[in-house]
C-alpha cells in the first residue's frame, strides 16, 4: 500500500475540525469534576466519616445531571439551526437556555435544602455519616441555581461552537473553589462545611460569568423569554431526561447498595466513581464535537458528511479510552493513595480497579455515540435505549447485593450497563436511520 494511502486511513479531513471543538471542550470537561475531586481529596483527609458523607453528597448531588437536557438539548438545536442559517433563532435560543436555568435551579434548590434530611435517610447513611451529609447538601443548594445557569450556558456557547469561553470561565471557577476549600476548611476549621461553602460560592460566581457572557453575545434586544422555543428546547429536552435520567439513576443504585456495604466500600467507590466520572467527560469531548458537527451538518442537509465526520469521532474515542485503561492499570496502587490513607478504603479500591480501568476504551465508543445521537436529535431512541439497559442493570446490581459480591459486583454491574449500550447505540448508528435533515425535525 502506498504511503498516502496509508496515512489516508490514518488521518481524516475532519479531524482538524474535531480537534479544534474537542479541546477546548477537553479542557472545560475535565476542569468540571474537579469540583468535586477536589472535595474528595481535601474531605478524605478528615476522617472516613466526612469522606463517606461527601460520597452520599455526591450520590444525591449526581441526581441533579438528569438537567443536563439544558445542556445537550441547547448545543444540538443551536448548531441545527446555524446549520439551517437561522441566525437570529439560534440567538434567541441562548436566551430560552437562561430562563430554563435559572427556573428550574431555584425549584431544585428549595427541595434539596427542605430534604436533605430525609433523602440521606433513604440513600442509607447513618450516625455522623448522616448528619455530615445533612450539612453538605443544605449548604450546597446555594449554588445549585447557578450550576443549572452553567449548564445551559454551555450549552448555547458549544451550540456556536465557542468554546473558548466555557473553558475559561470553569477554569476560573475551579481555581476559585480550591482556593476557599483551603481557607474554609484548613484556615477557618470549618471541615465539611467550608468545602460545602467553597463550591457554593465557586459555582455562584461561575454561574453569573455564564449568564454575563450570553447576554454580551446575543444582546438585551432577544433575552426575552419566547414560549414557542422554550417549548422546543423542552420537547427535545425530555427524551434527553428520560435518557438521563436513567444512566443516573442506575449509577444512583449503585451508590445506595454500596452504602449498605459499609463506611470503607462507599468511601472506595466515591474514590473510584468520581474518577470513572473525570475520565467519562474528557472522553465526552469528542462526544461534544459530535453534537456540533452533526447538528450542523444535518441543519445544512449534508448527511453523508455527518455520518463519515461521526464514525471518526467514534474511533478517536475508543483510543482514547485506551490509552487512559493503561495509565489506570499502571497507577492502580498509586492512585487510590492520593485521596486516602485508610487500609480497608485502599483495599476494596484495589478490588474494583481491574473493572474500572479496563471498560474505559468501551466508554470511549459509548460517549462518541451518545453525543452523535443526542446532535441529531434522535431522543426517543436515546430514551428508549437507556431505559432498557437500566432495566438489567438494576437487576444485575440488586443480585449482585443479595450474592454477596460486595463492591466488585457493584460495579461489574456498571460494566454491563455500558456494554448493553454500546450494543444498542452502535446498532443505531450503523442503520443511518439517524441521518434527518433540516430545521424543522
Amino acid at each position: 500500500m502506498p504511503r498516502s494511502a496509508r496515512l489516508a486511513r490514518v488521518r481524516s479531513p475532519y479531524d482538524g475540525e474535531i480537534v479544534r471543538l474537542a479541546l477546548p471542550a477537553l479542557g472545560a470537561l475535565a476542569a468540571e469534576p474537579l469540583y468535586v475531586l477536589v472535595d474528595t481529596a481535601i474531605v478524605g483527609h478528615l476522617g472516613r466519616p466526612q469522606l463517606a458523607a461527601l460520597g452520599v453528597a455526591a450520590t444525591v448531588l449526581g441526581l441533579f445531571a438528569v438537567f443536563n437536557f439544558l445542556q445537550y438539548g441547547t448545543t444540538a438545536q443551536t448548531a441545527r439551526a446555524l446549520g439551517a442559517g437561522r441566525d437570529e433563532t439560534a440567538a434567541r435560543l441562548g436566551a430560552q437556555a437562561l430562563w430554563l436555568s435559572l427556573a428550574l435551579g431555584a425549584v431544585l434548590a428549595v427541595l434539596l435544602a427542605a430534604l436533605a434530611e430525609p433523602v440521606v435517610a433513604l440513600v442509607g447513611a447513618e450516625g455522623r455519616t448522616a448528619s455530615y451529609a445533612v450539612t453538605y447538601l443544605r449548604i450546597a443548594a446555594v449554588g445549585v441555581p447557578s450550576a443549572l445557569l452553567a449548564l445551559g450556558g454551555q450549552g448555547f456557547l458549544r451550540g456556536v461552537a465557542d468554546l473558548r469561553t466555557p473553558l475559561l470561565l470553569v477554569v476560573a471557577g475551579n481555581v476559585a473553589n480550591a482556593v476557599l476549600e483551603v481557607v474554609f476548611v484548613y484556615g477557618l476549621d470549618w471541615g465539611i462545611r467550608g468545602s460545602a461553602w467553597g463550591t457554593a460560592l465557586a459555582q455562584t460566581g461561575m454561574g453569573a460569568g455564564f449568564a454575563w457572557a450570553i447576554l454580551r453575545r446575543i444582546g438585551p434586544e432577544r433575552a426575552g423569554l419566547r414560549p414557542a422555543l422554550a417549548r422546543r428546547v423542552l420537547s427535545v429536552g425530555v427524551f434527553i431526561l428520560l435518557r438521563t435520567a436513567s444512566l443516573v439513576a442506575a449509577f444512583a443504585l449503585v451508590g445506595v447498595v454500596v452504602a449498605h456495604l459499609g463506611d470503607a466500600p462507599l468511601a472506595a467507590h466515591q474514590i473510584a466513581f468520581q474518577l470513572w466520572l473525570f475520565l467519562a467527560l474528557v472522553l465526552d469531548a469528542i462526544a461534544i464535537a459530535g453534537q456540533i458537527i452533526v447538528g450542523r451538518e444535518l441543519g445544512a442537509d449534508r448527511p453523508e458528511r455527518a455520518y463519515e465526520a461521526s464514525a471518526r469521532m467514534i474511533a478517536l474515542s475508543v483510543a482514547t479510552g485506551l490509552v487512559f485503561a493503561l495509565v489506570l492499570l499502571a497507577l492502580h496502587d498509586a492512585l487510590p493513595r492520593a485521596f486516602s490513607a485508610d487500609d480497608a478504603v485502599l483495599d476494596q479500591c484495589a478490588a474494583v480497579w481491574p473493572l474500572f480501568a479496563l471498560m474505559q476504551p468501551l466508554n470511549g465508543a459509548v460517549f462518541a455515540l451518545d453525543g452523535i445521537l443526542i446532535g441529531a436529535g434522535d431522543g426517543p431512541y436515546l430514551a428508549a435505549s437507556m431505559l432498557a439497559a437500566f432495566a438489567v442493570c438494576a437487576a444485575a446490581v440488586l443480585g449482585s447485593y443479595e450474592a454477596g459480591w460486595g463492591i466488585r459486583g457493584a460495579w461489574g454491574a456498571i460494566v454491563l450497563l455500558i456494554c448493553l449500550r454500546l450494543a444498542l447505540l452502535g446498532a443505531r448508528f450503523l442503520r443511518r436511520r439517524w441521518l434527518v435533515t433540516g430545521w424543522a425535525t
